[in-house]
This record gives C-alpha cells, structure tokens and sequence, in this order.
C-alpha cells in the first residue's frame, strides 16, 4: 500500500495551493480519507476529513471555509484545495486513509503517507 502526497510548495500569504493523495494498493473507494498537518514544534493535527464515498466532510474551525477535501475514487487519488492561505498554515501535510470515519486514534490509522511541505510567507 502507498499513499503518494504531492502539491505542496511555497505560496505567499493569501494564495492557493492544491495537494494530492495518491494511493495504490488498495481498494480507495474503502477508506475515509483524511488530511493531517504538523508545524514544527507543534502537535500533528487533523486538518480535514472525508467519508469514503465523499458524502460527509470535517474540517478543523482554523480551516472551515478556505479549505475544501475532495476525492475521486475512479482516480484513487484524494485532494486538499487549499485558499486564503495563511503563514500559520504553514506546516508539512500527511494524508491518512482509514477504514472508519473519525472514530478510531490517528495513531491507529491504516496506511499513512509521507508529507508534503506547505509554506507560506508572509
């Protein structure tokens, strides 16, 4: 199973930027999708959240309303549209895939990804 995070980069303050998870290995349209994030020095927090047919979102209050998680299941792939982008938005983002929505740890998900640096200057 892989789960490939890509989009991220450098983006000033009030820009847009869009990640991708791809995954392989597995059957995609099973799993909750989720987004994750962690700045240095700070906890890893859940950012957003998708069921597995793509019905039912959650996002984080610093979020709501600029970023939107999406997925295509035909494409196994998940994305993060990322607006108003903010400096504390700054982080390294990590998809996750689970077979159950918001219900389990995060540590007791199933197949992380690596991450992908966002930054955003000021």
């Amino acid at each position: 199973v892989q789960l490939q995070a890509s989009g991220g980069g450098l983006v000033q303050a009030g820009g847009s930027l869009r990640l991708s998870c791809a995954a392989s290995g597995l059957t995609f349209s099973s799993y909750a999708m989720y987004w994750f994030r962690q700045a240095p020095g700070k906890e890893r927090e859940n950012v957003a959240a998708i069921t597995e047919g793509g019905d039912s979102t959650y996002y984080t209050d610093s979020v709501k309303g600029r970023f939107t998680i999406s997925r295509d299941n035909g494409r196994n792939t998940g994305y993060l549209r990322m607006n108003s982008l903010k400096p504390e938005d700054t982080a390294v983002y990590y998809c996750a895939v689970d077979r159950y929505y918001l219900v389990k740890a995060a540590n007791e998900y199933d197949y992380w990804g690596q991450g992908t640096q966002v930054t955003v200057s000021s």
